[in-house]
């Protein structure tokens, strides 16, 4: 006989109490826990997946042959995840509505013709998903598709089809019976998401989530769905911009450090393979208030345009605003440019924007940031064939930054005739093979008088 309990979960950490509290315990939050009704079932069908046999075994022992990567055919994809998918390994793909999420997915498995996938869509009917396929290149004659939300039926067409690969979308609309909760609550995530681990690792099978992100960013549902998944990757993007980020934040099979860049079109997301000539527009014709980087994210060196506007504070109180850069390390850097370099800026609004529509993290784009300021402040244009890579310090020192050679390469590739960088001496650094000029700098001042005499 199945026997319900009433228990207080919390919406953002999925904690769970016997009794209400106004405030979680767990995570200091105000006014999360809501009560749920959990029907505890001897036997269900999504209770029975997943009882393999566990017997421990040596590592000696266990065949780690099976564990050859899918490749997706999308190189971006493959390079984010590690090197393809693992065999029964749970995915999940975050993403503001619009972004692209399905239809990244939908190409990718269209493009797989030899793996049988299923593609379970909770939120869209099987005639919306055809108008998307038709816009996309690419055909699976072995990729099966189902509208379901129901988890046990899903089950069933696993059972039924016995694909190679799993697609859920989304996760917040699936449902399983053995929870009296609605849809999308922690109780049916943390549930649904728990099932489908079980089935991907008894089976080998692998499982894409799609899942939704809320306001400040994150994955929505409890934090215990990222942990119960393999890998978490965020599609990011701009709804005003045609560039698209795919940035991993975990994952248990290879680095957090890559991302694929995506250009979105109307047939679907096409894949850059060299960022810096679409990020760099060359169109500022010596106008001041721009610098380019030498940035590298993962281990894709490119150049990007850092613009600065600064203007007199028009209402007494100074702006501070800043697209694609942390607002928090633009203060920093404003600090160290006025008590390091003497230039008076706190009484000044300063707008920040990194070209493209794209977040960078990279702190070798400290110094482009700062140059970028100052010619602002002082109307002076940076030569359009220089480009810089530095961090800055709160000493007002320029930082060595990881990976200068390639950054200096992919500046001479592109036909840049100078690049700033650290001071390098002593590392055993050969600069001379290169035919770009090297200009090396110890602190933000010597950058300053290279840059504007």
């Amino acid at each position: 006989m199945a026997k319900n309990k009433t228990v207080y979960l919390c919406q953002n950490c999925g904690a769970d109490f016997p009794k209400w509290m106004g405030k979680c315990p767990a995570c200091g939050q105000w006014g999360t826990l809501h009560e749920e009704v959990i029907r505890e079932a001897a036997s269900t069908p999504a209770a029975k997946v997943g009882h393999a046999d566990s017997r421990p075994q040596l590592l000696s022992q266990v065949d780690g042959s099976r564990q050859m990567r899918i490749q997706t055919g999308c190189s971006e994809l493959d390079r984010v995840l590690g090197g393809g998918i693992v065999p029964g390994s749970v995915t999940l793909l975050g993403g503001e509505p619009g972004v692209g999420k399905s239809t990244l997915v939908l190409q990718t498995i269209l493009r797989m013709p030899d793996k049988k996938v299923l593609y379970v869509s909770g939120e869209e009917s099987l005639q919306q998903i055809k108008l998307r396929a038709d816009r996309i290149e690419g055909e699976n004659p072995q990729a099966w598709f189902v509208s379901e939300t129901l988890l046990e039926k899903i089950l069933e067409h696993v059972d039924q089809v016995q694909p190679d690969l799993l697609v859920v979308d989304s996760i917040q609309t699936l449902y399983t019976e053995t929870a009296e909760s609605s849809p999308g609550s922690v109780t049916q995530v943390r549930e649904c998401a728990a099932t489908l681990l079980r089935v991907a690792k008894t089976r080998d099978l692998p499982v894409i989530l799609i899942g939704h992100i809320n306001k400040e960013g994150s994955i929505a549902g409890p934090k215990v769905l990222e942990h119960i998944v393999d890998t978490v990757l965020l599609f990011e993007g701009d709804s005003h911009y045609v560039y698209r980020i795919l940035r991993s934040i975990k994952n248990r099979f290879g680095s957090i450090a890559e991302i694929g860049m995506y250009e979105m079109r109307r047939e679907g997301l096409r894949e850059v393979s060299n960022p810096s000539e679409l990020l760099l527009s060359r169109q500022h014709l010596g106008l001041s208030g721009v610098a380019i980087a030498a940035a590298i994210e993962g281990i894709r060196p490119f150049m990007i345009e850092t613009q600065a506007l600064v203007s007199t504070a028009a209402y007494g109180v100074a702006q501070r605003s800043t697209t694609g850069f942390e607002v928090r390390r633009l203060n920093m850097l404003l600090a160290v440019l006025e008590k390091r370099a003497g230039f008076k800026i706190a009484q000044k609004d300063v707008f920040l924007n990194i070209a493209g529509g794209i977040k960078v993290s990279d702190p070798a784009i400290d110094l482009a940031v700062l140059t970028a300021i100052l010619s602002s402040n002082l109307d002076i244009a940076v030569d359009k064939d220089t480009c810089l890579a530095g961090e800055v310090g709160l000493a007002g020192e320029i930082r060595p930054v990881s990976r200068i050679e390639q950054r200096i390469m992919e500046a001479q590739k592109l036909g840049f005739k100078r690049i700033v960088i650290p001071d390098f001496s002593g590392s055993g650094l050969d600069l001379k093979r290169f035919k770009i000029e090297i200009a090396s700098v110890k602190k933000v001042e010597e950058a300053f008088r290279l840059l504007f005499g």
